[in-house]
Parts: structure tokens; C-alpha cells; sequence
């Protein structure tokens, strides 16, 4: 049975979406491989373009079952070792409920309250204010948190951000980033190879280019290689960033319907805006977190959404409350190491020595002394005939007649 997250009619068309824009990036594959066959017939004699194009359509057909097999290849070691690389650029670890009972406990109750499997649960050594999701199947799923954010947020803002990275799996998401990055890195392999070979390539290519004789198909040949191999980069960078921009709206929708608490998402956002830089990861971790504060040319290569914008969505949507910027609270004093506390050893329940507390009707009754024999006298409240008995008995001397 599927579970119900909210906003279903854009959940599912941004599936769709999501999916095309999939299939566009293993197109893309293809145009790179095409742009380097082209290129790679450019750099071995002049032609006319006509030649070329023909000779480069022939390389790409006997690449292409390669390019195939190579993508696969990389994306199956990114199913499997994906996981392990993002750990270690954040040094993120697997915690349990003893040593992050609060964390635990707040991700568990969202989990049983929808009956969603509950993810692995990473806490990365980060002063950073930042979340992410990652993983590929059910299994795989985790949700990562900084040490910053456990120690900057109440439990009800860390609730929603929970909730948001919960809403990331369940709508697929984290599964749909994680591909399109593996991919996309893949073109970028692919482009960088070719724009190697062409710097490298080119100054003996000119040298020759005096010597050689045909239709001057070369040139336009590596110019058209190279529009292409910028065209599948740019487009690969452009689909990366609508997978995450129009999924953060949604994400944070999916938090508040989880939390009934819209105001917490807000205040998590407010305190998380401008303190979720994590130094020691790549840009394509960032696009995974709750907020990516590295931002291109004008907007254009932003990979979230402005924190503004967000919250302008949940007051107008979800009907929250904004407070506007808000500054962290200072960090709470740990206590030096050695000092007594001023609780007694044992508690109140413990078996150590308490003193005794005045009572308004006086002094307090000294305690009892432990007897051999708990809640029973000393001797039986009427003696039945022992020698110190009175002759006739407890009631007074017996009367005969």
C-alpha cells in the first residue's frame, strides 16, 4: 500500500519529469561519445566535413556498445561504493539509539507514525548546520545530520528537517540525484577526455595543417565536436539543478504535512540559512543537503532555492509564521570534567543516607530500628499465659461463681 505524503498530483508529475530528464542524461552520454569520434577523425587527416561526419557516425556505432557497457559499469560501482565515498568526504557514521537516543527517537516516531522502514542513521562531526539523504534502494537509504544542527536546533525544528529528508526518500529524490550525479559525471569524464585531446592534439595539427591536402573539413569538424561536448556539459549542469530546485518546495511540504508544524520547519530553515557550508564535500554532496549555500552566476547555477523563497511558500501554503533571520543561541556549558553535581549520588530513590526534613507538626519521629521480623511486634499484643501474666489473664482477675 502506498503511503500518502501530500501534494500527490506534483509528486507524481515531477516523477515523470524526473525520469525524462534521466533518459536526456544517457542521451547525453552518446552526444559525447559522438562528439569525440568526431574529433578523433578531425585530428587524423583532413576531409570534407561530409567525410568526416560519415567516418565519425561509423566510430560512433562500433563505440557505442562500449559507451554502454562503461556507463553501466560506473554506475554499478556507484550503486555499490556510492555510500561508502560520501562517508568518507563528510565523515558521516552509523549511530544507534544509546548513543543518539534524542536523534533516534525523533526519526524513529516519524517513521512507525507512516509506516515508513526507518533509514540508517549518520551523524557527521560538522559544525555546519546541514542534513542530507542518500542512498539508492531501501536498504542503502540514510539520513545524515551534522553535529552542528543536533546542537543548534530544538526538537521540533530537528523533527522537520528529518521530515524533509524523509519526504526526499519516499518521493525518490535521493534516488534520482544520486544517478543523475553518478551520469553527469560521466559526461564530465567524457568531455574533459575530449577537451584534452583537442588542446593537446592541436598544435601539432597545425603544424601539419600546411602539409595536408583536402576540403578544409577539419576545422569545422573539431568546432562542431567541441559546440557539442559544451552543449552536453551545460545541459547535463542544467538537468542536475532541476532535479533539486523544484524537489526542495515539495520536500518541505512533505515535512510539514508529516510534523503538523509548519513554524518549525521555518525556524529550522532560518537557523540553517547562511551555516550549512560543509568545507571538507564536492559540490554534488551539496546538492543533497537541506540547503546548498554555494550559488552561481546570478541564480542561474544555484542548486536550492532561495531560503526566502521557501519560507514565502510555507507561510503562504501551509499558513507558518516567519521571524525573519535568526541568530543561533549560545552554546550550552558543558560541565568540567570531575565536578560533583549537586544531585545527591543515588537519586532520590537510592539507598544512601537522607537527611531528615522538619515537618510542620514537629520534629520528625526518629526511624525505626530494622527488625528480624518486618511489620510484627516484639511480643503478641495479648499474652496467652506466660509467667509475667496477670493471674486471670489480659481482661483482670477471674471470678469463680
Amino acid at each position: 500500500m502506498e503511503h500518502a505524503y501530500g501534494l500527490y498530483t506534483h509528486i507524481q508529475a515531477n516523477k515523470r519529469r524526473s525520469i525524462a530528464l534521466l533518459i536526456g542524461l544517457f542521451f547525453l552520454v552518446y552526444v559525447m561519445v559522438f562528439a569525440g569520434a568526431l574529433a578523433a577523425e578531425a585530428f587524423m587527416g583532413d576531409a570534407s566535413l561530409n567525410y568526416l561526419i560519415a567516418r565519425a557516425r561509423q566510430d560512433f556505432i562500433t563505440a557505442l556498445p562500449w559507451a554502454t557497457l562503461g556507463t553501466v559499469a560506473w554506475i554499478f560501482i556507484a550503486y555499490k561504493f556510492h555510500q561508502s565515498m560520501i562517508d568518507a568526504i563528510t565523515g558521516g557514521r552509523e549511530v544507534t539509539r544509546r548513543e543518539e537516543p534524542r536523534l533516534w527517537n525523533l526519526l524513529e516516531n516519524l517513521c512507525i507514525s507512516r509506516g515508513i522502514p526507518m533509514p540508517k542513521l549518520k551523524v557527521a562531526d560538522d559544525e555546519a548546520l546541514n542534513a542530507f539523504a542518500s542512498g539508492l534502494n531501501p536498504k542503502q537509504y540514510s539520513v545524515t545530520v551534522t553535529r552542528g544542527l543536533l546542537q543548534s536546533l530544538d526538537d521540533a525544528e530537528l523533527e522537520s528537517v528529518l521530515g524533509h529528508e524523509l519526504t526526499h526518500i519516499r518521493n525518490g529524490d535521493v534516488r534520482m540525484v544520486v544517478i543523475a550525479v553518478v551520469i553527469a559525471g560521466v559526461i564530465s569524464f567524457f568531455g574533459e577526455l575530449v577537451f584534452r585531446m583537442f588542446f593537446y592534439s592541436g598544435a601539432g595539427w597545425r603544424r601539419r595543417d600546411s602539409e595536408r591536402r583536402g576540403s578544409g573539413g577539419a576545422l569545422p569538424a573539431l568546432l562542431i565536436a567541441l559546440a557539442l561536448v559544451a552543449l552536453a556539459w551545460f545541459l547535463s549542469i542544467v538537468i542536475r539543478f532541476a532535479l533539486s530546485r523544484r524537489r526542495e518546495f515539495l520536500a518541505d511540504a512533505g515535512s510539514v504535512e508529516l510534523t503538523k508544524n509548519p513554524d518549525a520547519m521555518i525556524g529550522a530553515l532560518r537557523k540553517i540559512e547562511g551555516r550549512g557550508e560543509l568545507a571538507r564535500t564536492n559540490s554534488a554532496v551539496m546538492e543533497m543537503c537541506v540547503d546548498n549555500p554555494r550559488q552561481g552566476f546570478a541564480n542561474l547555477f544555484d542548486t536550492h532555492p532561495p531560503v526566502d523563497a521557501r519560507v514565502e511558500a510555507l507561510v503562504k501554503y501551509a499558513g507558518g509564521h516567519d521571524p525573519g533571520p535568526l541568530a543561533l543561541p549560545p552554546p550550552e556549558e558543558e560541565a568540567p570534567a570531575g565536578a560533583e553535581s549537586d544531585a545527591p549520588a543515588g537519586g532520590p530513590w537510592s539507598e544512601a543516607e537522607q537527611p531528615a526534613q522538619p515537618s510542620p507538626w514537629g520534629a520528625p519521629a526518629p526511624a525505626a530500628e530494622p527488625q528480624g521480623k518486618p511489620f510484627l511486634p516484639d511480643r503478641p499484643p495479648i499474652d496467652l499465659g506466660g509467667r509475667s501474666a496477670p493471674p486471670g489473664g489480659p481482661w483482670g482477675p477471674r471470678r469463680d461463681g
